[in-house]
């Protein structure tokens, strides 16, 4: 199997495919291609959340501001999985988390994958990153090292989300992402709310609930989303509206007494 994923929309990712099948028999699966364009962050953050769901695999990542310029080419070991995209910090976080969840620990092998002359220098999708997963597939990712194009590294751009600051009465982090359904994902850990029906965000007492539906239509709440972090939502309507905020904004749940 070869996931795809990245922020090229449509029909860009047709032609990864297209060379993908051209070189093996790979099955194919859409994480999805309509990430916000060229914020390497948010596409982080949803590849780490999605991609542990998936048996091993070759997962073709590609967002990609730094397309043409001499940034590198990246395969990267977790486990029985590759991840294949650039060198930019977006395939850590998930590479971290597969190595983690297969083996206990977040040891990952990294390696730089070395091209010439790419036909397009705006399309690496298409002349650089699916060439490059399509080769591991076919040799296997136990056998990465085998490949003429690739040589270990230990120099490459990471990407570490930030930790929150948390004690036993307030916790403060910042919106992560936000999703399409208008939830601002923060960093603070779900526990944080263990056993409170209310808090307050940045000054203002909010109701906690399990579900959206725990407040009537309308109403804001934190919960803890399916990635184990607490949103700001609103049922049936946006929380980044509701609250206020975006991605990288503060937020200070203070715990009511």
């Amino acid at each position: 199997m070869i996931t795809l994923a990245s922020d090229f929309g449509t029909p860009y990712p047709a032609a990864m495919k297209g060379v993908i099948l051209d070189r093996t028999d790979a099955r194919l699966v859409d994480v999805g291609h309509d990430f916000p364009r060229q914020d390497v962050r948010t596409a982080a953050f949803w590849l780490r959340e999605v991609l542990p769901y998936f048996p091993p695999a070759v997962h073709l990542a590609v967002v990609d501001p730094g397309v043409g310029t001499d940034r590198a080419a990246l395969v990267v070991r977790a486990g029985d999985h590759a991840l294949v995209g650039p060198d930019n910090g977006l395939l850590f976080p998930a590479a971290r988390r597969l190595a983690e969840e297969q083996t206990g620990a977040s040891e990952i092998d990294v390696f730089d994958y070395s091209y010439e002359n790419p036909d397009s220098a705006t399309f690496h999708g298409r002349d650089v990153f699916a060439p490059a997963a399509a080769a591991v597939h076919e040799v296997g990712v136990d056998a990465v090292e085998s490949l003429d194009a690739v040589s270990p590294t230990d120099e490459f751009a990471d990407l570490r989300f930030p930790d929150p600051g948390v004690d036993e009465d307030a916790a403060t982090g910042e919106v992560l992402v936000v999703d399409d359904f208008g939830n601002a994902v923060t960093n603070l850990p779900g526990d944080h709310l263990d056993g409170r029906d209310a808090v307050t965000v940045n000054g203002e007492s909010v109701p906690v609930g399990a579900s959206f539906a725990a407040v009537d239509p309308g109403e804001r709440l934190l919960t803890v989303g399916s990635h184990g972090n607490v949103e700001l939502a609103v049922n049936r309507g946006r929380g980044d509206d509701a609250f206020g905020v975006g991605v990288g904004d503060s937020v200070r749940v203070e715990l009511d007494g």
